[in-house]
Protein backbone atom coordinates (compact mmCIF):
# COMPACT_ATOMS: atom_id res chain seq x y z
CA UNK A 1 0.00 0.00 0.00
CA UNK A 2 2.77 2.49 0.71
CA UNK A 3 4.75 1.48 -2.28
CA UNK A 4 1.35 2.18 -4.22
CA UNK A 5 0.69 5.97 -2.90
CA UNK A 6 4.54 6.77 -3.28
CA UNK A 7 3.99 6.06 -7.07
CA UNK A 8 1.07 7.78 -7.30
CA UNK A 9 2.23 10.72 -5.60
CA UNK A 10 5.39 10.66 -8.31
CA UNK A 11 3.07 10.77 -10.90
CA UNK A 12 1.18 13.43 -9.86
CA UNK A 13 4.60 15.43 -8.59
CA UNK A 14 6.07 14.85 -12.30
CA UNK A 15 2.55 16.04 -13.56
CA UNK A 16 3.21 19.60 -11.51
CA UNK A 17 6.25 19.80 -12.99
CA UNK A 18 4.93 18.78 -16.67
CA UNK A 19 2.73 21.69 -16.43
CA UNK A 20 4.95 24.29 -14.08
CA UNK A 21 3.34 27.97 -13.93
CA UNK A 22 -0.29 26.14 -14.67
CA UNK A 23 -2.10 25.72 -11.16
CA UNK A 24 -1.45 22.20 -11.10
CA UNK A 25 -3.49 22.08 -14.37
CA UNK A 26 -4.26 17.56 -14.93
CA UNK A 27 -4.69 17.07 -18.21
CA UNK A 28 -7.76 14.11 -18.87
CA UNK A 29 -4.99 11.58 -19.79
CA UNK A 30 -2.95 12.05 -16.80
CA UNK A 31 -6.11 11.37 -15.00
CA UNK A 32 -5.64 7.28 -15.13
CA UNK A 33 -7.15 6.72 -11.98
CA UNK A 34 -10.51 7.21 -13.40
CA UNK A 35 -10.50 5.99 -17.24
CA UNK A 36 -8.02 3.03 -16.69
CA UNK A 37 -11.29 1.16 -15.13
CA UNK A 38 -13.30 1.75 -18.11
CA UNK A 39 -10.65 0.77 -20.74
CA UNK A 40 -9.94 -2.58 -18.58
CA UNK A 41 -10.77 -5.93 -20.35
CA UNK A 42 -11.88 -3.81 -23.80
CA UNK A 43 -10.70 -3.32 -26.93
CA UNK A 44 -9.15 -0.17 -27.65
CA UNK A 45 -8.41 2.33 -30.74
CA UNK A 46 -6.70 5.55 -30.45
CA UNK A 47 -7.11 8.31 -31.89
CA UNK A 48 -3.98 10.53 -30.80
CA UNK A 49 -0.97 12.44 -32.19
CA UNK A 50 2.78 13.25 -30.73
CA UNK A 51 0.79 15.49 -28.32
CA UNK A 52 -1.02 12.11 -26.62
CA UNK A 53 1.31 12.35 -23.55
CA UNK A 54 1.03 11.06 -20.13
CA UNK A 55 3.75 12.59 -18.13
CA UNK A 56 6.02 13.24 -20.86
CA UNK A 57 5.76 9.53 -22.10
CA UNK A 58 3.29 8.26 -25.27
CA UNK A 59 -0.30 7.36 -24.27
CA UNK A 60 -0.51 4.65 -26.54
CA UNK A 61 3.09 2.81 -24.72
CA UNK A 62 1.33 4.13 -21.38
CA UNK A 63 -1.47 2.01 -21.92
CA UNK A 64 0.17 -0.90 -23.64
CA UNK A 65 2.69 -1.34 -20.55
CA UNK A 66 -0.64 -1.39 -18.38
CA UNK A 67 -1.73 -3.67 -20.46
CA UNK A 68 -4.52 -2.54 -22.13
CA UNK A 69 -5.81 -4.07 -25.08
CA UNK A 70 -5.34 -1.35 -27.94
CA UNK A 71 -5.84 -2.84 -31.08
CA UNK A 72 -5.24 -0.04 -33.61
CA UNK A 73 -4.43 3.40 -34.19
CA UNK A 74 -5.91 6.26 -36.15
CA UNK A 75 -3.77 9.08 -37.22
CA UNK A 76 -4.84 12.80 -37.98
CA UNK A 77 -2.76 15.45 -40.27
CA UNK A 78 0.64 15.62 -39.76
CA UNK A 79 0.19 11.68 -38.96
CA UNK A 80 0.96 9.53 -35.38
CA UNK A 81 4.29 10.96 -34.67
CA UNK A 82 3.62 14.27 -36.04
CA UNK A 83 6.47 14.43 -38.28
CA UNK A 84 4.45 14.70 -41.69
CA UNK A 85 3.85 18.07 -43.66
CA UNK A 86 1.08 19.96 -43.27
CA UNK A 87 -1.60 19.02 -45.85
CA UNK A 88 0.82 16.17 -46.63
CA UNK A 89 -1.60 12.97 -47.19
CA UNK A 90 -0.63 9.89 -45.21
CA UNK A 91 -1.36 5.90 -46.18
CA UNK A 92 -2.11 3.38 -43.34
CA UNK A 93 1.22 1.75 -41.68
CA UNK A 94 2.34 -0.26 -39.07
CA UNK A 95 3.90 1.70 -36.37
CA UNK A 96 7.92 0.76 -36.01
CA UNK A 97 7.49 1.06 -32.04
CA UNK A 98 4.86 -0.79 -31.40
CA UNK A 99 3.62 -2.78 -34.46
CA UNK A 100 0.34 -1.90 -34.56
CA UNK A 101 -1.74 -0.59 -37.25
CA UNK A 102 -2.10 3.22 -37.89
CA UNK A 103 -4.89 4.37 -40.52
CA UNK A 104 -4.85 7.73 -41.35
CA UNK A 105 -7.75 10.00 -40.93
CA UNK A 106 -5.91 12.35 -43.73
CA UNK A 107 -5.20 10.50 -46.94
CA UNK A 108 -8.12 9.13 -49.27
CA UNK A 109 -10.29 9.03 -46.51
CA UNK A 110 -11.21 11.60 -43.14
CA UNK A 111 -13.83 9.36 -41.96
CA UNK A 112 -12.63 5.86 -40.83
CA UNK A 113 -15.08 2.62 -42.53
CA UNK A 114 -17.12 0.70 -39.95
CA UNK A 115 -14.67 -2.11 -41.25
CA UNK A 116 -12.02 -0.21 -39.66
CA UNK A 117 -13.63 0.14 -36.32
CA UNK A 118 -14.94 -3.91 -36.35
CA UNK A 119 -14.26 -5.63 -33.49
CA UNK A 120 -13.56 -2.07 -31.05
CA UNK A 121 -15.42 -1.79 -27.81
CA UNK A 122 -14.29 2.08 -27.70
CA UNK A 123 -12.11 4.70 -29.49
CA UNK A 124 -10.41 7.26 -27.11
CA UNK A 125 -9.17 10.67 -28.61
CA UNK A 126 -6.25 12.51 -27.05
CA UNK A 127 -4.57 15.72 -29.19
CA UNK A 128 -3.54 18.48 -28.03
CA UNK A 129 -5.87 21.13 -29.76
CA UNK A 130 -5.20 24.95 -29.91
CA UNK A 131 -8.60 26.10 -30.79
CA UNK A 132 -8.59 27.77 -33.71
CA UNK A 133 -11.70 26.89 -36.09
CA UNK A 134 -9.07 25.77 -39.13
CA UNK A 135 -6.77 23.81 -36.61
CA UNK A 136 -8.07 20.28 -38.43
CA UNK A 137 -7.86 18.20 -35.52
CA UNK A 138 -11.86 18.89 -34.48
CA UNK A 139 -12.92 17.75 -37.74
CA UNK A 140 -11.08 14.30 -37.67
CA UNK A 141 -12.39 14.70 -33.88
CA UNK A 142 -16.25 15.32 -35.96
CA UNK A 143 -15.78 12.06 -38.69
CA UNK A 144 -14.55 9.76 -35.54
CA UNK A 145 -17.69 10.81 -33.41
CA UNK A 146 -20.13 9.80 -36.91
CA UNK A 147 -18.13 6.63 -37.51
CA UNK A 148 -18.37 5.25 -33.67
CA UNK A 149 -22.53 6.47 -33.74
CA UNK A 150 -22.56 4.40 -37.15
CA UNK A 151 -20.61 1.63 -35.91
CA UNK A 152 -22.40 1.82 -32.16
CA UNK A 153 -19.56 1.88 -30.53
CA UNK A 154 -18.42 4.43 -27.39
CA UNK A 155 -16.67 7.53 -27.78
CA UNK A 156 -14.23 8.58 -25.08
CA UNK A 157 -12.05 12.36 -24.88
CA UNK A 158 -9.54 12.61 -22.72
CA UNK A 159 -9.40 16.61 -22.41
CA UNK A 160 -6.87 18.92 -22.35
CA UNK A 161 -6.69 22.07 -21.99
CA UNK A 162 -6.85 24.81 -24.83
CA UNK A 163 -3.65 27.47 -24.65
CA UNK A 164 -6.13 29.91 -26.78
CA UNK A 165 -9.11 29.04 -24.66
CA UNK A 166 -8.95 32.79 -22.71
CA UNK A 167 -11.43 34.27 -25.97
CA UNK A 168 -13.17 33.93 -28.19
CA UNK A 169 -13.07 36.49 -31.85
CA UNK A 170 -13.17 36.49 -35.60
CA UNK A 171 -15.74 35.67 -38.08
CA UNK A 172 -18.15 32.80 -37.93
CA UNK A 173 -18.25 29.91 -40.63
CA UNK A 174 -21.12 30.20 -42.97
CA UNK A 175 -22.64 27.08 -43.71
CA UNK A 176 -21.32 27.24 -47.71
CA UNK A 177 -18.01 27.75 -46.58
CA UNK A 178 -17.99 24.40 -44.55
CA UNK A 179 -14.75 22.16 -45.78
CA UNK A 180 -12.08 20.13 -43.48
CA UNK A 181 -10.59 23.38 -42.51
CA UNK A 182 -13.81 24.37 -41.00
CA UNK A 183 -16.42 21.61 -40.91
CA UNK A 184 -18.55 23.68 -37.91
CA UNK A 185 -20.30 27.65 -37.40
CA UNK A 186 -18.18 28.58 -34.89
CA UNK A 187 -16.06 31.39 -34.37
CA UNK A 188 -12.43 31.82 -36.03
CA UNK A 189 -11.32 31.24 -32.28
CA UNK A 190 -13.68 29.27 -30.28
CA UNK A 191 -12.61 29.57 -26.77
CA UNK A 192 -13.46 25.41 -26.02
CA UNK A 193 -11.49 22.61 -25.26
CA UNK A 194 -11.68 19.84 -27.30
CA UNK A 195 -14.71 17.83 -24.67
CA UNK A 196 -16.18 21.04 -24.62
CA UNK A 197 -16.61 21.07 -28.53
CA UNK A 198 -17.72 17.90 -28.68
CA UNK A 199 -20.18 18.34 -26.36
CA UNK A 200 -21.49 21.03 -29.05
CA UNK A 201 -21.34 18.65 -32.29
CA UNK A 202 -22.94 15.82 -30.65
CA UNK A 203 -25.65 18.22 -29.05
CA UNK A 204 -26.17 20.73 -31.49
CA UNK A 205 -27.30 17.53 -34.44
CA UNK A 206 -23.89 18.25 -36.24
CA UNK A 207 -23.01 14.64 -36.94
CA UNK A 208 -24.61 13.04 -39.99
CA UNK A 209 -28.58 12.92 -40.06
CA UNK A 210 -28.45 14.87 -36.50
CA UNK A 211 -27.79 11.43 -34.61
CA UNK A 212 -25.17 11.44 -30.96
CA UNK A 213 -22.25 9.03 -30.75
CA UNK A 214 -21.98 7.59 -27.21
CA UNK A 215 -19.82 10.32 -25.72
CA UNK A 216 -17.72 10.45 -22.67
CA UNK A 217 -15.24 12.37 -21.72
CA UNK A 218 -12.58 12.91 -18.80
CA UNK A 219 -11.94 16.42 -17.91
CA UNK A 220 -9.02 18.34 -16.68
CA UNK A 221 -8.52 19.05 -13.28
CA UNK A 222 -7.92 22.92 -12.13
CA UNK A 223 -8.17 24.31 -15.25
CA UNK A 224 -10.68 27.27 -15.88
CA UNK A 225 -10.79 29.65 -19.60
CA UNK A 226 -8.71 31.90 -17.79
CA UNK A 227 -5.87 29.74 -17.16
CA UNK A 228 -2.43 30.37 -18.57
CA UNK A 229 -1.69 27.29 -20.14
CA UNK A 230 1.63 26.01 -22.31
CA UNK A 231 1.78 23.21 -23.40
CA UNK A 232 3.52 20.01 -23.00
CA UNK A 233 4.60 19.76 -26.77
CA UNK A 234 4.40 20.86 -30.11
CA UNK A 235 0.80 20.15 -31.22
CA UNK A 236 2.16 20.07 -34.75
CA UNK A 237 5.49 20.34 -36.56
CA UNK A 238 5.44 24.18 -36.60
CA UNK A 239 3.65 25.44 -33.60
CA UNK A 240 7.11 25.13 -31.48
CA UNK A 241 6.16 27.50 -28.64
CA UNK A 242 3.39 29.83 -27.24
CA UNK A 243 4.38 32.58 -29.21
CA UNK A 244 3.59 30.73 -32.54
CA UNK A 245 0.32 29.24 -30.71
CA UNK A 246 -0.78 32.68 -30.01
CA UNK A 247 -0.46 33.96 -33.24
CA UNK A 248 -1.43 31.23 -35.09
CA UNK A 249 -4.94 32.19 -35.32
CA UNK A 250 -3.67 35.93 -37.00
CA UNK A 251 -1.41 34.48 -39.25
CA UNK A 252 -3.27 31.51 -40.35
CA UNK A 253 -5.20 33.60 -42.50
CA UNK A 254 -2.52 34.34 -44.69
CA UNK A 255 -1.95 30.54 -45.80
CA UNK A 256 -4.99 31.27 -47.91
CA UNK A 257 -2.59 34.39 -49.44
CA UNK A 258 0.58 33.60 -51.45
CA UNK A 259 2.65 35.17 -47.99
CA UNK A 260 4.89 32.91 -46.38
CA UNK A 261 4.57 32.42 -42.67
CA UNK A 262 8.05 31.17 -42.24
CA UNK A 263 7.29 27.11 -42.87
CA UNK A 264 11.15 26.14 -44.14
CA UNK A 265 12.71 28.08 -41.10
CA UNK A 266 13.09 27.74 -37.64
CA UNK A 267 10.67 30.82 -36.93
CA UNK A 268 7.41 29.99 -38.39
CA UNK A 269 4.04 31.42 -37.51
CA UNK A 270 6.40 34.00 -36.22
CA UNK A 271 7.41 36.01 -39.13
CA UNK A 272 5.90 36.37 -42.71
CA UNK A 273 7.01 37.85 -46.02
CA UNK A 274 7.12 37.57 -49.93
CA UNK A 275 10.09 38.13 -52.16
CA UNK A 276 7.78 40.59 -53.96
CA UNK A 277 6.86 42.74 -50.60
CA UNK A 278 9.18 46.07 -50.49
CA UNK A 279 12.51 45.68 -48.71
CA UNK A 280 11.58 45.97 -45.03
CA UNK A 281 14.32 45.90 -43.39
CA UNK A 282 14.17 42.15 -42.53
CA UNK A 283 14.09 38.54 -44.42
CA UNK A 284 14.22 34.92 -44.64
CA UNK A 285 14.99 32.13 -46.99
CA UNK A 286 13.04 29.04 -46.68
CA UNK A 287 14.74 26.01 -46.48
CA UNK A 288 13.54 21.76 -46.79
CA UNK A 289 12.93 20.61 -43.29
CA UNK A 290 12.41 17.49 -42.68
CA UNK A 291 9.64 16.52 -40.69
CA UNK A 292 8.42 20.41 -40.50
CA UNK A 293 8.22 21.43 -44.33
CA UNK A 294 9.62 19.41 -46.57
CA UNK A 295 8.82 21.47 -49.85
CA UNK A 296 8.24 24.64 -48.16
CA UNK A 297 6.90 28.20 -50.11
CA UNK A 298 9.58 29.88 -51.63
CA UNK A 299 12.13 27.17 -51.05
CA UNK A 300 15.96 29.16 -51.30
CA UNK A 301 14.12 32.89 -51.98
CA UNK A 302 14.95 35.69 -50.01
CA UNK A 303 11.68 36.81 -48.93
CA UNK A 304 11.21 40.41 -47.14
CA UNK A 305 8.70 40.48 -44.10
CA UNK A 306 8.15 40.90 -40.70
CA UNK A 307 9.67 39.61 -37.56
CA UNK A 308 6.85 39.33 -34.55
CA UNK A 309 9.48 37.29 -32.46
CA UNK A 310 10.03 41.01 -30.17
CA UNK A 311 5.95 41.19 -29.36
CA UNK A 312 5.27 39.35 -25.64
CA UNK A 313 3.18 36.43 -25.65
CA UNK A 314 1.52 38.37 -22.19
CA UNK A 315 0.62 41.05 -24.26
CA UNK A 316 -1.22 39.20 -27.47
CA UNK A 317 -3.08 37.57 -24.28
CA UNK A 318 -4.22 40.73 -23.13
CA UNK A 319 -5.46 41.49 -26.38
CA UNK A 320 -7.82 38.59 -26.17
CA UNK A 321 -8.85 39.06 -29.87
CA UNK A 322 -7.33 38.36 -33.52
CA UNK A 323 -5.50 40.62 -35.40
CA UNK A 324 -6.19 41.38 -39.48
CA UNK A 325 -2.86 43.70 -39.40
CA UNK A 326 -1.13 40.85 -40.30
CA UNK A 327 -2.86 40.20 -43.41
CA UNK A 328 -3.49 43.95 -44.31
CA UNK A 329 0.21 44.80 -44.21
CA UNK A 330 1.07 42.00 -46.07
CA UNK A 331 -1.68 43.24 -48.94
CA UNK A 332 -0.36 46.68 -48.51
CA UNK A 333 3.16 46.03 -48.78
CA UNK A 334 3.34 43.18 -51.89
CA UNK A 335 4.87 45.01 -55.17
CA UNK A 336 1.93 42.71 -57.08
CA UNK A 337 -1.51 41.67 -56.28
CA UNK A 338 -2.20 40.03 -58.57
CA UNK A 339 -2.68 35.86 -57.16
CA UNK A 340 -2.44 37.18 -53.46
CA UNK A 341 -5.33 35.09 -52.33
CA UNK A 342 -5.78 31.22 -53.21
CA UNK A 343 -8.92 28.90 -53.45
CA UNK A 344 -8.39 28.33 -49.53
CA UNK A 345 -9.05 32.16 -48.27
CA UNK A 346 -12.53 31.65 -48.26
CA UNK A 347 -12.38 28.72 -46.47
CA UNK A 348 -10.24 29.92 -43.90
CA UNK A 349 -11.97 33.01 -43.13
CA UNK A 350 -15.70 31.03 -43.27
CA UNK A 351 -16.76 33.89 -45.72
CA UNK A 352 -16.97 35.87 -48.63
CA UNK A 353 -16.50 39.17 -47.29
CA UNK A 354 -13.00 39.20 -45.48
CA UNK A 355 -11.35 38.79 -49.07
CA UNK A 356 -13.17 41.62 -50.40
CA UNK A 357 -12.66 43.83 -47.16
CA UNK A 358 -9.24 44.24 -47.22
CA UNK A 359 -8.77 44.42 -51.01
CA UNK A 360 -10.89 47.44 -50.38
CA UNK A 361 -8.97 48.46 -47.43
CA UNK A 362 -11.90 48.50 -44.90
CA UNK A 363 -10.33 49.47 -41.43
CA UNK A 364 -10.17 46.62 -39.39
CA UNK A 365 -13.08 48.16 -36.62
CA UNK A 366 -15.78 48.59 -39.62
CA UNK A 367 -14.57 44.77 -40.66
CA UNK A 368 -14.95 43.60 -36.87
CA UNK A 369 -18.24 45.05 -36.65
CA UNK A 370 -20.02 43.03 -39.88
CA UNK A 371 -18.98 39.87 -37.33
CA UNK A 372 -20.41 41.03 -34.08
CA UNK A 373 -24.20 39.25 -34.64
CA UNK A 374 -23.08 35.83 -35.75
CA UNK A 375 -20.38 36.14 -32.97
CA UNK A 376 -22.21 37.18 -30.06
CA UNK A 377 -25.16 34.35 -31.04
CA UNK A 378 -22.02 31.64 -31.02
CA UNK A 379 -21.11 32.68 -27.62
CA UNK A 380 -24.47 32.22 -26.49
CA UNK A 381 -24.25 28.95 -28.52
CA UNK A 382 -21.00 28.17 -26.70
CA UNK A 383 -21.94 28.89 -22.73
CA UNK A 384 -24.27 25.81 -22.67
CA UNK A 385 -21.26 23.25 -23.43
CA UNK A 386 -18.90 24.48 -20.90
CA UNK A 387 -17.04 22.39 -18.71
CA UNK A 388 -15.02 24.88 -17.13
CA UNK A 389 -15.10 27.94 -15.35
CA UNK A 390 -15.63 30.91 -18.27
CA UNK A 391 -12.43 33.73 -18.57
CA UNK A 392 -14.39 37.22 -17.30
Amino acid sequence: MIKRKLFFFLIISLSILNLKGQNNIRAGAERMDVYLPVLKGKNIAILGNNSSLVNGKSLVDTLLSLNINIKKIFSPEHGFRGIADAGEHIGNYIDKKTKLPVISMYGKNFKPKVSDLKGIDIVVFDIQDVGVRFYTYTSSMHYMMEACCQAGIDFLVLDRPNPNGFYVDGPVLKKEYKSFIGLHPVALVHGMTVAEYAKMINEEGWLKGGKKCNLKYIPVENYTHSSYCNVQVNPSPNLQNLLSIYLYPSLGLLEGTNISVGRGTDMPFQIFGHPAIKNTGFSFTPRSINGASKTPPYEGLKCNGFDLRKIPSDNLRKKKKISLEYLMSAYKNITTKENFFNDNFNLLAGNNTLKQQIINNIPESEIRKTWEEDLNNFKKTRKKYLLYPDFE
